[in-house]
Formats: C-alpha cells, sequence, structure tokens
C-alpha cells in the first residue's frame, strides 16, 4: 500500500503479523525498482514494516531505470538532479511517519543501498534513527569524521574492488575507534548485493545479507 509523505509517495509493507519495527529502506539510483522491491519483501518477511521513500518525486516522479550501460547512464542523470540535504530530510521524515503508523512497534531504523547508503549514514548522524545499513555509500568515506555525531548502531558495507569507492579504509579505521560501529569489507565491487546489476557477486551478497539481518536482529529485534 502507498502511504503519502507531504508530496512524496511512501510505499508501504507490511509482515506477515501486521506490525513490526519500522525499516525505512532508501533506494539505488535505479528508483523503486524489481530489485528493490524485493529487498523490501525480504526485510518484511523478517517481521519489519518496510517504507520506501520516492527521493525523486520532485523533478522525475516513478522512475525506474534500467541496469545496461545506457540505464546506469540515464540514472546517474537523473540522480544528479537531487538535492542530497532535501532528500535526507524526506528520509527522517519517513521516519517520523513510520513511528507514527500504529503498525510499528518498537523502533524504526534506515538501511540504503549506493546513494541511498550515503543517505543512510547522513541520517545517522543528523537524526536518530534507532539503527542504520548503509551499503557502499560512495559519499561515506569523504564524511566519516562526523561518525562521532552517529549515536544508533551502525553497519557499513563496502566492497574492496570497488572501483567507484577507494576509501572504504578511511571508514574502516574510524569504525575500529568508534563503540556501535562495524563494517563488511567483501572481496568485491561495487552494488555486489543486486541480482540485477553487473557487479553482482553471490557469495559476498549472500555473507552480506546474512550479517544484515542478525545486525537488525541485534539493533532492532522484530
Amino acid at each position: 500500500m502507498t502511504h503519502r509523505v507531504d508530496d512524496m509517495p511512501l510505499p508501504v509493507w507490511l509482515p506477515e503479523s501486521g506490525s513490526g519495527p519500522g525499516i525505512v529502506l532508501i533506494q539505488e539510483i535505479f528508483g523503486l525498482d524489481a530489485y528493490l522491491r524485493g529487498i523490501a519483501e525480504k526485510l518484511a518477511a523478517l517481521g519489519y514494516v518496510v517504507a520506501v521513500p520516492e527521493l525523486f518525486h520532485r523533478f522525475q516522479p516513478g522512475w525506474v531505470g534500467e541496469h545496461d550501460e545506457a540505464g546506469i547512464a540515464k540514472s546517474m542523470e537523473v540522480a544528479g538532479k537531487l538535492d542530497l540535504p532535501l532528500a535526507a530530510a524526506d528520509v527522517v521524515a519517513s521516519v517520523a511517519y513510520l513511528r507514527g503508523l500504529p503498525e510499528v512497534t518498537g523502533g524504526v531504523g534506515v538501511l540504503g543501498f549506493c546513494l541511498g547508503g550515503t543517505l543512510a549514514y547522513a541520517v545517522a548522524v543528523e537524526s536518530d534513527p534507532d539503527t542504520s545499513v548503509s551499503f557502499y555509500g560512495s559519499g561515506v568515506p569523504d564524511q566519516i569524521g562526523t561518525l562521532d555525531q552517529v549515536s544508533c548502531p551502525i553497519l557499513f558495507h563496502f566492497g574492496t574492488e570497488d572501483a567507484f569507492i577507494t576509501g572504504y579504509q578511511k571508514v574502516a579505521d574510524a569504525v575500529a575507534e568508534h563503540e556501535g560501529a562495524e563494517i563488511n569489507l567483501a572481496p568485491a565491487g561495487h552494488a555486489f548485493l543486486n541480482h540485477l546489476a553487473p557487479w553482482y557477486d553471490e557469495t559476498a551478497a549472500d555473507q552480506a545479507w546474512d550479517l544484515t539481518a542478525n545486525f537488525l536482529k541485534r539493533t532492532l529485534p522484530a
């Protein structure tokens, strides 16, 4: 079912029980595609109420990009129009909205991939989610100096062969000094969890998903 936060569509998935803790799932540049819908369903199957804010709603409503070369280029062009502080505010508003739903019992976390991974970290810095999972956020290494402002548990995932993000060691070094932060460095490229993307790595994806499910079980139990 699709809710709305101001003018922004907010599709929501409920777990089989009908209620549980909340997770705001933050998109990649491809929008709410089959991959992201699949992740929402997997999180709902773990017992979470999942909401996906449509971050491009102001300038490219309903955007879904393909994962071939042309689709990636077009998706990057669309994502280039995004105002990141405004997008972070949309995620914060989505967290607040979930907290007000009667179906949401317990806390509300954030989980994002790529663009969404950068925002999952930014929102943990700026706001108060109960937990945060950031997958290969390209903006994270340059912003990791603000990790001391994160008060919730946070899990980072990076691929050590990621051609787009080479600063993951800065994140690993900061995590080592910050209680409540964890990191998974997978021997894989960018977007390794996305089975529709060209860099999908099944072994790394399965391991990262298991780590994520266990992290959520510890920090936001359903």
